[in-house]
């Protein structure tokens, strides 16, 4: 297999790394996109990765808390999705470095993007966490802006459905599935693959974006490799 890309931004839903738990931490799901991350780095692909936190935290989970508060909340919890990715990583033997959008430096490098480059060049794998570090944006938001500012050739977006959708495939069997959207439907139609902000970013700097299922048997390959999965999204 060889890789279609030279330089990643893999997304991880943060309720994809529950596994069927739901919540916290899934070692089954970890270990498995472990050792999918360690192929594609042996492949020389430059990995960037942006974790969610709903595997801990999803915003104010009905309460009457004040946004920002949640979505800070929401941004620590990336960290410990981060972290525990990281530990789990180098224990392959692959440096790797989690750089924070909130100051945090006992735990974790502050973002810094000629950082991060320097990392590529010296074969680490960065984790990128706490969303922009600004409530009111997700880690969609945060991923697609990485991704623009890193100069990635795509943005994958691994999540637990296998693709894009007209509607809810959960509650509606009979739900069509894209092969194929423009950054423009995903926007005019308000198709909930990703938010309208980290569309709209993508669109205009020119990444497409690949919507796929996690838990397919070694999806992030396969994606790498350009292996036909999941909903393209692109400007044409």
């Amino acid at each position: 297999m060889q890789p279609k890309y030279k330089r990643i931004l893999l997304k991880l839903s943060g309720e994809a790394l529950a596994g069927e738990q739901k919540f916290g931490l899934n070692e089954e799901v970890v270990s498995m996109v472990v050792d999918q991350l360690v192929k594609v780095h042996g492949m020389g692909v430059e990995i960037a990765l942006v974790i969610g936190g709903g595997n801990f935290w999803r915003g104010r989970q009905g309460t009457k808390m004040e946004r920002t508060t949640a979505d800070q909340m929401g941004m620590l919890a990336t960290v410990m999705n981060s972290l525990a990715m990281m530990d789990a990583i180098e224990q392959k033997g692959i440096p790797t470095r989690v750089q924070t959008a909130l100051n945090m430096v006992s735990v974790a490098e502050p973002y810094v993007l000629r950082k991060a480059l320097h990392h590529f060049e010296k074969g680490r794998i960065v984790i990128m966490a706490c969303g922009t570090g600004n409530p009111y944006c997700s880690t969609d938001t945060a991923a697609a802006q990485r991704a623009c500012e890193i100069k990635a050739d795509v943005l994958l977006m691994a999540k637990n459905v296998d693709g894009i959708y007209d509607s809810d495939p959960n509650t509606n069997p009979k739900a069509k599935k894209y092969e194929k959207l423009t950054f423009s439907q995903i926007i005019n139609q308000g198709l909930k693959a990703m938010d309208t902000t980290a569309a709209t970013m993508c669109m205009e700097n020119h990444i497409p974006v690949l919507a796929f299922a996690l838990n397919e048997p070694d999806s992030v390959l396969r994606a790498v490799c350009g292996e036909r999965l999941g909903t393209l999204i692109s400007n044409e």
